[in-house]
């Protein structure tokens, strides 16, 4: 029997895991290959743009080419090579990065997604399908300089397109 409430994906990066952990935990790297925009903010207030975030902070994430913004907390942040947040009503991401020769494998899960037949198709499909590409593109990011992903369309422009 399928487990809709979870799932695993993994990809091998060619970069150290300094580097891929910044992508993820900082809002300049993160802005440049996942969101359009990303603020986080500690008790202290705004996080700047290349400091590392912390367990407890909360963040607004706004979605290329999707009039939307996400509000959250981060779960967990080590430092160096694990990081967890909520995803809105599709649960929990958890990444690990892992070191594999001069490599950095990271290994992302998404949980504790609703196991309701709208959900198995929204949620679990579509971030599954989601999280594929976006692995990819963070991948080309770091490798390539380039990414692979639209930016400023129009939301309306966007149902098509395979790289939103």
């Amino acid at each position: 029997m399928k487990n809709w409430n979870t799932f695993k994906k993994r990809i091998l990066v060619n970069k150290p895991i300094e580097d891929v952990y910044r992508c993820w935990s900082t809002k300049s790297q993160i802005e440049t290959w996942f969101l359009e925009k990303a603020d986080f903010k500690s008790n202290n207030g705004e996080r700047k743009p290349d400091e590392l975030v912390q367990k407890g902070d909360k963040f607004d994430w706004k979605w290329n080419n999707w009039d939307f913004t996400e509000k959250g907390e981060i779960l967990e942040a080590n430092g160096k090579d694990s990081i967890s947040f909520t995803f809105g009503s599709g649960g929990n991401v958890h990444i690990s990065l892992k070191t594999i020769d001069s490599s950095t494998e990271i290994t992302l899960i998404q949980d504790e997604i609703p196991t309701d037949e709208k959900s198995k198709m929204d949620i679990f499909v579509g971030c599954i399908t989601g999280w594929t590409f976006w692995l990819t593109n963070l991948k080309a990011y770091l490798e390539y300089g380039i990414t692979l992903h639209s930016k400023g369309l129009k939301q309306e422009d966007t149902t098509d397109l395979v790289n939103s």
